[in-house]
């Protein structure tokens, strides 16, 4: 006790001795900060252990005395000051009242010399942070092991079903598939049959009440009426006998591929990874089953109906740095389209900030209140009426390409969104919507998706069908093409070789149907309509990522036939 008397006297003393200086200051948390504006250079490396003098270690301040010398003829310089060994530790005071601080506060002994102060600091610091760290890194290998798992699926989850190729397509056999989730706060207190019906618009209302009925669609793996009221942390479970859409059968070609990454083509009509009503379907999993390509990690993406680069990281280090490329604005990225109209001569650069008009259906337009945005043009070419321009997207905007050529008044020619009357007769020409309000585009949107379904709301049928019997359904061709505009393009039938199953030591297994693996239940909807397959304008849109370049590293993609590349000198740009 006497000891710690002795320590709480010479601390008074310290601190009564800068207060009768500097009157006006009042509790120790002004002290720092008075020192901070005095010495942010000293102040910095005494206190900090970061080197950032805007953030403060408040729980270990230490402050040298002639720090706080208020001595006007000294001035700022603190070589100038009177040199003292004495140094006063401030610990942090929560309340400003040192009476009523739970920790004592300490003073560094005057017989010791300064290099021992510093020394004996360095070694408290340097167990605190040892500490610290010890502490950070064993978070970090946590995330790190959440993260190797979260990119890939299971075998179990691969060996679903399989694909079979017909009429250019690749097509994936119906199976049965579980969704689960756990019950959002909006949806509490509401029936689970309301619930289904308003989020989830895979499947008629009358289709979720059989389930129910059937014990398909659970609550915590229990059967429920169609009136129970969704309560917290309720976890619900539909199991579903799955149709996915088919895509093209163009194959997936290797760019580059090494331990650390890969680097595809990207056809168009194939999504990257599983969303809405792709499972299979999709890039991820086309690479996983068929050629071994498995926990691959997504590093940037292209829209469903974009075809050309896309980088995967095979380790998540080689990720990261690419990512971080990516969202530092370090990758300059280069892509073709094929735009309705004569574009402009010369570069034309488009400024416009773009705002997401709504995340759930995914649509963009310019906006003073989105995010800053920038890309160039030029026209490289012509074919027709429509021209081929080269496009420099210098920042990373949703759809940016897309909405900033429509904002122009040259869209792309096939572009079955941002090329269609829904934003008024101008097509969003100058940022005109027709005059109505953003929440009256986005029910337009909605309203139109019924017949024209380009939108890619999660869950919603997108293919166009014919009721076995003569009676034809409400919905019609995914991704329907303005007929006007649209180019004719060559068709054919593409199937599939083993391009990047040489590059991968995988055989190509026999993808012709069979009737054996065909599976159907009778309360599915699906298996009672007869599936019209989509045409190949319904597949593609004039716009291929085809250039990208970053620090230390360039891929390029041959072009696709559209693009007139033998009409076009594309090694003069």
């Amino acid at each position: 006790m006497r000891f710690l008397r002795q320590f709480s006297g010479v601390f008074r003393l310290r601190c009564s001795d800068i207060l009768v200086n500097r009157p006006q200051v009042r509790d120790y948390k002004q002290l720092s900060c008075l020192a901070k504006m005095q010495s942010p250079k000293l102040l910095r490396n005494a206190q900090t252990q970061h080197g950032d003098a805007s953030s403060v270690d408040v729980e270990n301040i230490f402050l040298h005395r002639h720090m706080l010398s208020t001595n006007p003829s000294s001035g700022g310089n603190i070589t100038d000051r009177e040199e003292s060994p004495e140094c006063v530790w401030f610990p942090d005071d929560t309340d400003g009242n040192p009476a009523k601080s739970k920790d004592p506060p300490i003073s560094l002994s005057e017989e010791k010399s300064e290099t021992q102060t510093k020394e004996i600091l360095a070694e408290k610091r340097k167990a605190s942070s040892a500490d610290d760290e010890g502490h950070v890194k064993k978070v970090k290998l946590d995330a790190n092991g959440l993260k190797t798992k979260r990119p890939g699926f299971s075998d179990e989850r691969y060996d679903e079903t399989s694909y079979y190729f017909e009429n250019g397509l690749r097509k994936v056999y119906p199976y049965f598939f579980t969704f689960t989730t756990f019950a959002k706060g909006r949806w509490v207190d509401e029936k689970i049959l309301d619930v289904f019906v308003r989020e989830f618009r895979a499947a008629p209302p009358e289709e979720y009440e059989r389930s129910l009925e059937a014990g398909k669609l659970t609550v915590n793996y229990e059967k429920v009426p169609k009136d129970y009221k969704i309560k917290h942390n309720d976890l619900l479970a539909n199991v579903v006998h799955r149709h996915e859409v088919p895509v093209t059968s163009q194959p997936i070609k290797i760019v580059y591929m090494d331990k650390d990454i890969v680097v595809v083509n990207k056809p168009a009509s194939i999504p990257v990874h599983p969303c809405g009503r792709y499972r299979h379907n999709t890039v991820v999993f086309i690479l996983a089953k068929e050629h071994n390509l498995k926990n691959l990690r997504t590093i940037h993406r292209l829209d469903r109906l974009t075809s050309g680069l896309l980088l995967f990281g095979r380790t998540a280090e080689r990720a990261r740095e690419l990512e971080l490329q990516i969202r530092t604005r370090q990758v300059q990225k280069e892509y073709v389209c094929r735009v309705e109209g004569r574009f402009p001569d010369g570069t034309v650069e488009c400024n416009e900030k773009i705002d997401v008009v709504s995340y759930k259906i995914g649509v963009c337009k310019v906006s003073p209140k989105g995010k800053d945005c920038k890309t160039t043009f030029k026209r490289i070419g012509e074919v027709g009426s429509d021209s081929i321009v080269l496009c420099k997207p210098l920042t990373g905007r949703m759809h940016q390409i897309r909405v900033h050529l429509q904002y122009l008044g040259y869209p792309i020619s096939n572009d079955p969104l941002y090329n269609h009357e829904v934003f008024g007769p101008l097509k969003g020409k100058g940022g005109d919507i027709g005059g109505i309000t953003e929440e009256q585009l986005i029910s337009n949107l909605i309203s139109i998706h019924n017949a024209e379904n380009w939108l890619g709301l999660e869950g919603d049928q997108i293919v166009s069908a014919e009721i076995k019997g003569g009676a034809t359904s409400t919905s019609v061709v995914e991704n329907p093409l303005n007929s006007e505009t649209a180019a004719p393009v060559i068709s054919e039938t593409l199937e599939p070789n083993n391009a990047t199953a040489t590059q991968t030591c995988y055989e190509e297994p026999d993808r012709s149907f069979d009737p054996k693996k065909t599976t159907s239940d009778p309360q599915c909807s699906e298996c009672k309509i007869n599936y019209r397959d989509p045409g190949t304008k319904d597949l593609i849109m004039y716009l291929h990522a085809w250039k990208y370049r970053g620090v230390g590293w360039e891929y390029e993609t041959e072009l696709p036939d559209w693009a007139c590349s033998s009409s076009i000198d594309y090694d003069q740009l």
